[in-house]
């Protein structure tokens, strides 16, 4: 009964917000192309989430490696659709990477619409890889970071899986910096009866920055395992 009156609740604070999001966007895009605005009104639609519940704990680390003056491309694994908004934990203003399909959900779509996130075909791999680095690099042009999944779905074990390549040729193709993020406890938020765990408990940590020289220097491949062993680690690390 408290997990469905919390979901009534998200629902009217979702469509509140969307609401106040798609005013801010015509009203502030003469002077906001990076959608700023947006972007924050989503922060605080993600604290709400998690601060509304008293026992639900959120414990995030490593935020002073942020140099929040520069975009980043954003890579960080991907347990559950509970990842998306404790990404909103980190303080820079970022687009997300999407598969067409979620455009297609009902309201969900819409909102990604409104915040500029960049919808990709994974059926048309060149296509997508494309058109990642076309809207990326168009975003980070104006300031704001890219943020990708870069295991392209969702984990069943709640391990790292394999990684694909495309926000690395981002960060190589627009000479920006990585920046891993690992994510653990966002799998137990929901229960499999899609019941909340009301007594949820979740790690954000932000890694050390590749720097743009290391970035530029690797091969495609090398880069992603080497960043992919980083966040391994770092998840094994925090598991302790």
């Amino acid at each position: 009964m408290l997990s469905a009156l919390y979901y009534l609740f998200l629902v009217l604070l979702c469509t509140f917000f969307m609401l106040l999001s798609a005013v801010a966007l015509v009203v502030c895009w003469p002077f906001d192309r990076a959608r700023r605005v947006v972007h924050f009104l989503s922060r605080v639609l993600g604290r709400i989430f998690f601060a509304v519940p008293p026992f639900w704990r959120q414990r995030v680390e490593g935020l002073g490696r942020i140099d929040r003056r520069r975009p980043y491309v954003i890579v960080v694994n991907h347990n559950t659709v509970i990842d998306i908004p404790a990404l909103y934990y980190i303080p820079l203003n970022f687009r997300w990477v999407s598969k067409r399909e979620v455009f297609k959900t009902p309201f969900f779509g819409q909102y990604l619409v409104l915040h500029g996130d960049i919808c990709i075909d994974r059926g048309r791999a060149a296509e997508a890889l494309e058109q990642l680095v076309r809207d990326g690099k168009m975003w980070i042009s104006r300031g704001a970071s890219v943020a990708i999944f870069p295991e392209g779905t969702r984990s069943k074990d709640g391990e790292i899986g394999r990684f694909k390549a495309g926000g690395f040729t981002l960060a190589k193709e627009a000479g920006v910096e990585i920046l891993p993020v690992v994510m653990t406890g966002t799998k137990t938020l929901i229960k499999k009866n899609l019941a909340f765990n009301w007594g949820n408990r979740i790690t954000v940590r932000v890694l050390p920055p590749v720097p743009v020289s290391e970035v530029a220097a690797m091969e495609t491949h090398e880069l992603v395992q080497t960043v992919r062993e980083r966040m391994c680690d770092a998840l094994a690390e925090i598991r302790k």
